[in-house]
């Protein structure tokens, strides 16, 4: 098949768009790119939502960075209709100008996030705006003929009238994360325990736990790297009080971000206690895996299906929970080291791209039949 990841996804910001091309690629699909980043994050996009002139401004923004989509996908279609256009990450406006560029075109929609619910998540509760934000979930949902989901949780917040288009694809994590792992982690007992945590600080994070926990592990041997910044960080770094544990860092490159990690011995997951936090298993614990370091999180339905043995999990919102667990793995190496070499073995077998991806590429097996490669132009394409 001939697959079109299209739309105005940020790669370097949401990885998850690159896992689906490489992976699809990998299986053996011809895999070209039309993307035009819109430059905002999720955080900026339901701040937009929120402010009275906010919905024309982000109108406005998608429409000049459509214009030149546009130019792109038809320069691909030109060269070869696409079987298949993949909508990233935040495409619940992208899938609407795919589906208008390529009526006759089986369009996969990468639902990872549902617009109403991240946006509850992140404080904008509002009736009109969910209300809004829920149809846009809907419309998107609509316009495509696969929808992708990361959790069965997820899937089944799907309308029912349209679940028969869901396929489960699990998050995974790209090459970079692979590469940065360290061959020999060398994990000695009596050591100081190196911890890492890195987000955006919503409340599905549950960062205000990692800074509870924090303040309960400023006399122990642990050091706590917490990198980032956004919604809860002032409250998380309220809740730390002070401890000399924690080193603060307000901004990674996501080129850098991958080595960073995995010069530590520990990746802490989500801790949140929302809905939409028992509904995800995040980014990072795929990441944190891929790079060699022992995963601790949330002890959620989704988290335990997804990592098994890969993790050490906590009940969410327990900061004595998360603080005793990383007091263990300080004093016992060889639990450590255990935790290490599972997460390792769980990436390479379950969370590569090409693995994470199978799902999918099974489904459009059975959904697309591909068409002959000519040189012609597409009525697509036109």
């Amino acid at each position: 098949m001939r697959i079109l990841a299209f739309g105005t996804y940020q790669v370097e910001n949401h990885p998850r768009v690159a896992v689906l091309a490489d992976g699809l690629a990998r299986a053996g699909h011809e895999v070209a790119e039309a993307n035009v980043p819109l430059g905002l994050s999720t955080a900026e996009r339901v701040a937009l939502l929120g402010r009275r002139t906010g919905a024309l401004r982000l109108g406005l923004r998608l429409v000049r960075a459509w214009a030149r989509l546009a130019v792109r996908a038809r320069r691909e279609a030109r060269r070869s209709r696409p079987d298949v256009v993949l909508v990233g990450y935040l495409g619940h406006f992208d899938v609407w100008l795919a589906r208008l560029l390529f009526p006759r075109t089986v369009v996969v929609l990468d639902h990872l996030v549902f617009a109403a619910s991240t946006a509850a998540d992140r404080g904008a509760s509002g009736s009109l705006l969910q209300r809004a934000l829920r149809l846009l979930d809907r419309g998107a949902i609509a316009r495509a003929d696969v929808v992708v989901v990361d959790t069965a949780e997820h899937g089944e917040m799907v309308p029912a009238s349209a679940r028969s288009k869901v396929v489960v694809v699990p998050v995974g994590a790209t090459d970079a994360w692979f590469d940065a792992a360290s061959p020999d982690p060398g994990d000695e007992p009596g050591d100081r325990l190196s911890v890492v945590f890195f987000g955006l600080f919503t409340p599905l994070q549950g960062s205000v736990v990692i800074g509870e926990a924090a303040a309960l592990l400023a006399d122990a041997p642990v050091d706590l790297t917490v990198i980032g910044s956004g919604q809860d960080l002032a409250a998380a770094r309220a809740a730390a009080g002070g401890s000399p544990s924690v080193t603060w860092v307000p901004w990674v490159e996501a080129r850098d971000l991958p080595a960073v990690v995995a010069r530590h011995q520990v990746g802490l997951g989500v801790f949140g206690t929302t809905d939409k936090a028992l509904k995800v298993v995040p980014n990072k614990v795929y990441q944190c895996a891929a790079a060699g370091v022992a995963v601790v999180t949330s002890d959620t339905r989704p988290q335990r299906r997804a990592l098994r043995d890969a993790a050490v999990f906590v009940p969410a919102g327990d900061a004595r929970a998360l603080a005793d667990a990383l007091l263990g793995l300080q004093r016992d190496a060889a639990l450590l080291r255990r935790h290490r070499d599972a997460a390792r073995r769980a990436a390479d077998e379950r969370f590569r791209p090409e693995t994470s991806v199978a799902p999918l590429a099974e489904r459009l097996s059975t959904t697309v039949r591909p068409r002959p490669r000519r040189s012609s132009r597409s009525p697509e394409g036109r």
